[in-house]
């Protein structure tokens, strides 16, 4: 099955899409992948055999080329992520001439020039009340106008796959034929359980990832703890608690270290020895030490190993971007029970 990645990142979907066609009988094929950030691109480049594929880069100028998308090879799957704040101004006047209605334009151009069978995206949860339900009503139109019989979505959380971090994400499932399957997070999660190998990297607990020898860099100085650890003020309070087994929501922005009501911290007691200090008074805490992930840590929560980590490294991609890099992932578990559950258990392309 061949296959474009639109807004690739670090290449979640590709990620997952290498590792069925190594375990199962069903072939995927990149073609081509546009990314616009210049250091996830080095991660990509430094984690896939790109040879002979179309990197598109910035997807608008891309498009704006018709020649471009004419000379794209034909494909049958288009995979992504995309900005959801694009459908949302597809009922403004202004919409396509900003610059997100432009990625919009460009995702419309390349339905139309190659009709793919299948498109499969990836968007925040909190789109389903964007708006008052008003996106998610664009967006499934807008695959309907371009004669998608079959458009339907299901929510999916990261820790149901044997990743120990709480990130649930929407994902949309497009098909040119009409499809009758059950696409329910229940029935993904039950044929995820039910495959016999795979090589994935899977996890019971954030305890299975931490590292018990942790550079002292990555560890909060005394002045810095008393503000992580505190839940906040009289104008915005929320219970700060560290030692989680199952992380919260990686978040882009971890590498500015907000308060342990957002960010994930771990004490090393519960690295060493596994007591939590979950509720553990701050005063006590104060006197503990106290560390943030490490980003080789942050991408493991994602489903990428440590090769994935060192070879970005080696391309001189920086720590601060590979927190980035990995709060804006798509978890490789997800795609992978997604696909497999589409292209492999119910073939929806035969």
């Amino acid at each position: 099955m061949r296959y474009i990645e639109l807004f690739s990142g670090i290449g979640g979907f590709r990620n997952a899409a290498d590792h069925l066609t190594v375990d199962t009988d069903q072939p995927f094929e990149c073609i081509a992948f546009s990314e616009i950030d210049r250091h996830a691109k080095s991660t990509y480049l430094a984690n896939y055999n790109t040879e002979g594929e179309v990197q598109m880069d910035d997807i608008i100028s891309f498009t704006d080329e018709k020649k471009n998308i004419e000379n794209l090879p034909d494909f049958d799957l288009l995979l992504g992520g995309f900005p959801c704040q694009a459908f949302s101004l597809l009922g403004k006047q202004l919409g396509l001439e900003d610059e997100r209605g432009k990625i919009l334009f460009s995702i419309h151009e390349i339905l139309k020039e190659k009709q793919p069978e299948f498109v499969v995206l990836e968007n925040v949860r909190n789109i389903i009340k964007h708006d008052k339900g008003k996106t998610l009503e664009l967006i499934i139109n807008f695959f309907r106008e371009h004669k998608y019989k079959y458009v339907n979505y299901v929510v999916l959380d990261t820790q149901s796959f044997g990743l120990p971090q709480r990130r649930s994400r929407i994902f949309f499932v497009c098909s040119k034929k009409e499809l009758e399957i059950e696409l329910t997070e229940e029935a993904i999660v039950r044929n995820f359980n039910n495959i016999d190998h795979h090589g994935l990297h899977t996890y019971s607990n954030v305890l299975d990832i931490l590292g018990k020898d942790a550079d002292q860099k990555y560890y909060l100085s005394e002045k810095i703890k008393h503000t992580i650890l505190d839940g906040g003020s009289k104008n915005f309070w929320s219970k700060s608690q560290i030692d989680l087994d199952i992380a919260r929501t990686l978040t882009a922005t971890m590498v500015k270290m907000h308060r342990a009501c957002q960010d994930n911290y771990y004490s090393d007691d519960y690295i060493l020895t596994g007591q939590s200090h979950m509720d553990t008074s701050k005063e006590v805490l104060f006197k503990k030490p106290v560390r943030r992930l490490m980003p080789s840590e942050a991408l493991k929560l994602q489903g990428f190993d440590q090769v994935f980590f060192d070879r970005a490294r080696a391309a001189g991609v920086s720590e601060h971007q590979l927190y980035k890099q990995s709060g804006n992932a798509l978890s490789v578990n997800t795609g992978y029970a997604l696909l497999h559950y589409l292209f492999v258990h119910l073939r929806i392309q035969d």
